[in-house]
């Protein structure tokens, strides 16, 4: 950069002696600023970084107990249900256990496809790290847009890095991520999770892009990774809804006949 950067009249530093004057000078000029900055973010992230922390012991704590006590904790719950509405509960909840299971199964088959697929796409087009970054953005995928950024960075500076070790041209890997990481998401959003996501759950593929993009509208990231599970237990609670409005005399109508014309209907 130093030289591209000197005919534009900008000279870079060479050693640590000739950055003293630049950065004491920004210092006294900001430094205040600066430092109330650092210490708010400082503030923000340590926060962020003990509620990650707390997170990460909490959470397997909690799922260890509770798969030890998911029985006992069951035969509770249940004896709290109405016994008129066990066997309908216990359906419908073994119904959405079973659409859940269904999701997370499609789920993991798209990001092992992914994966796949960004490893060898990359690999093709000379990437000697192909095998690490594109499992990671196969597995990354879990997670709407963040695993697939992640992923597209770490390819680029993984193919920025190589060509210019080599001595190659750069854009060789700006081309070769382009083409991989567009066909990939192409493939998963139009592919992959309308077939192997929304047909387990019984979405139409077109149901699934538009639910995606409803989530993703109305709550942002949280929406998108929340649109299909929430969408699946959606469909069984429509799917048992309509069929007790089939069976239910509403729909059927009612099968006493009416009153003949004339005819007193106490009689009738």
């Amino acid at each position: 950069m130093a030289p591209l950067l000197q005919q534009v009249g900008v000279r870079v530093p060479q050693e640590l002696s000739d950055l003293r004057p630049v950065v004491a000078k920004l210092f006294a000029t900001h430094g205040e600023a600066w430092t109330q900055a650092a210490i708010s973010s400082l503030k923000v992230g340590g926060s962020m970084l003990f509620t990650l922390l707390g997170l990460v012991v909490l959470v397997p704590v909690l799922a260890f107990y509770w798969l030890m006590d998911w029985a006992p904790i069951a035969s509770r719950m249940d004896a709290l249900v109405p016994p008129r509405w066990r066997e309908s509960l216990g359906s419908l909840l073994d119904e959405c256990d079973d659409v859940m299971g269904r999701y997370l199964r499609g789920q993991l088959l798209v990001m092992l496809s992914l994966a796949v697929f960004y490893s060898v796409g990359l690999l093709l087009f000379g990437f000697e790290l192909a095998l690490p970054i594109g499992v990671f953005t196969g597995l990354a995928v879990f997670i709407p847009y963040l695993g697939f950024g992640l992923g597209l960075v770490l390819a680029l500076l993984a193919g920025l890095l190589q060509a210019a070790g080599d001595g190659g041209s750069l854009w060789l890997p700006l081309i070769g991520v382009a083409v991989v990481y567009g066909l990939g998401q192409l493939l998963e959003s139009l592919v992959l999770t309308p077939r192997w996501v929304g047909e387990q759950i019984g979405l139409h593929p077109v149901a699934v892009i538009l639910v995606l993009m409803l989530f993703g509208q109305w709550l942002g990231f949280v929406g998108v990774l929340l649109a299909l599970p929430v969408s699946a237990l959606g469909m069984v609670l429509l799917g048992r809804s309509l069929r007790a409005y089939k069976r239910s005399h509403w729909f059927q109508g009612d099968e006493t006949p009416p009153p003949a014309l004339g005819e007193d209907s106490d009689s009738a």
